[in-house]
């Protein structure tokens, strides 16, 4: 046997260990339920991974779907660094790429859907793939005098986002995530990724009414958010960002626009509504799951890799959706009547 097969570099005369070194873990910000909380994390591969959960521990690459090429390029050379951190999970999950949904892994394979406007022209999409109804608000918005562009990211227009941030604090009949957050915050939680970000503003008169936050990974548009103003409902900004997000894809060249998912837990969601009339279409995408340890692999075999609601039966999760909507309608009332 050579010299180097002993695991000895024949040039250096240095031992090579036999296993990758044991790495340490990091602190990553992220946001859970809307708040801003530090996670354990660990660099792979250029990509910074996410341990999260308490009796189960999922790792995930950190915004994986912002990042530009495949978040794992070699699950298994990637998971054999994995367990040399200190993560200590005992689920690895990543999903393929939007441009690339053919399956191709030999792993765990569950079904990501993705809400997603396939880009070709504007008037393809204006003609063929947006609603009658979309097309009408659209028109209306021009004529009640909305203007929709792109805005650059200062102090302005954060001070815009804090406004419509503050508007309510119920939205879709639960708390709204970012209600009475401060400038700073607003700013900093806005900021990730600016170099690739592309903010679209919709004004009436000199008043920020809604706003669109498109993030640009390799030919793909990813909205993060997009928030209008309640009290201006009628003039329908949301529809007019849409439409406007549509038109600049297609001068920047991106082959799609995706708006995060298509369906949810709720069947009757009024955003999947909102997005099958604006065009958007489901698209499944594999997600894969990799057990790391034997809790890992009890836990995948009895689905308790989802969160509880995936496990409530949907008449029960529909009505418990129900009181909780008229619980906090109610608290808005009641706060009304006491200012």
């Amino acid at each position: 046997m050579h010299q180097a097969e002993k695991g000895v570099n024949a040039d250096r005369g240095a031992s090579l260990p036999t296993q990758p070194p044991i790495m340490g873990t990091d602190q990553a910000a992220i946001s859970e339920g809307g708040k801003a909380i530090r996670a354990p994390s660990a660099e792979i591969d250029g990509r910074t991974v996410i341990a999260t959960g308490k009796w189960i521990k999922i790792a995930a690459v950190q915004d994986e779907e912002l990042l530009e090429g495949e978040p794992v390029a070699d699950p298994g050379l990637f998971v054999s660094r994995l367990k040399h951190t200190r993560l200590n999970a005992d689920i690895f999950t990543f999903a393929q790429k939007l441009a690339d949904p053919t399956p191709k892994w030999a792993h765990h394979l569950e079904w990501d859907n993705q809400a997603v406007i396939p880009i070709t022209t504007f008037a393809d999409w204006w003609e063929k793939r947006a609603e009658s109804s979309v097309r009408r608000a659209v028109r209306k918005a021009t004529k009640v005098g909305v203007v929709v562009k792109a805005a650059a990211f200062d102090r302005a227009f954060v001070e815009g986002i804090v406004d419509l941030y503050n508007e309510t604090p119920i939205r879709q009949g639960r708390p709204f995530w970012h209600y009475q957050k401060d400038f700073d915050t607003v700013k900093r939680e806005n900021s990730t990724y600016l170099e690739r970000s592309t903010f679209l503003g919709a004004y009436y008169g000199d008043e920020l009414i809604g706003f669109i936050r498109i993030v640009h990974a390799d030919k793909v548009a990813n909205i993060i958010q997009l928030l209008s103003k309640m009290k201006h409902f009628d003039k329908r900004p949301a529809n007019a960002l849409i439409s406007k997000a549509v038109e600049m894809c297609e001068q920047r060249g991106v082959s799609h626009l995706v708006y995060c998912a298509y369906t949810y837990s709720d069947q009757t969601s009024s955003l999947t509504e909102f997005k099958r009339r604006n065009g958007f279409e489901q698209v499944l995408v594999p997600r894969y799951y990799i057990p790391l340890t034997l809790k890992g692999r009890s836990a995948l075999k009895l689905g308790l890799h989802h969160p509880l609601t995936h496990h409530i039966p949907r008449p029960l999760l529909a009505q418990l959706r129900k009181i909780r909507r008229f619980w906090h309608d109610r608290r808005v009332v009641v706060a009304k009547e006491t200012l």
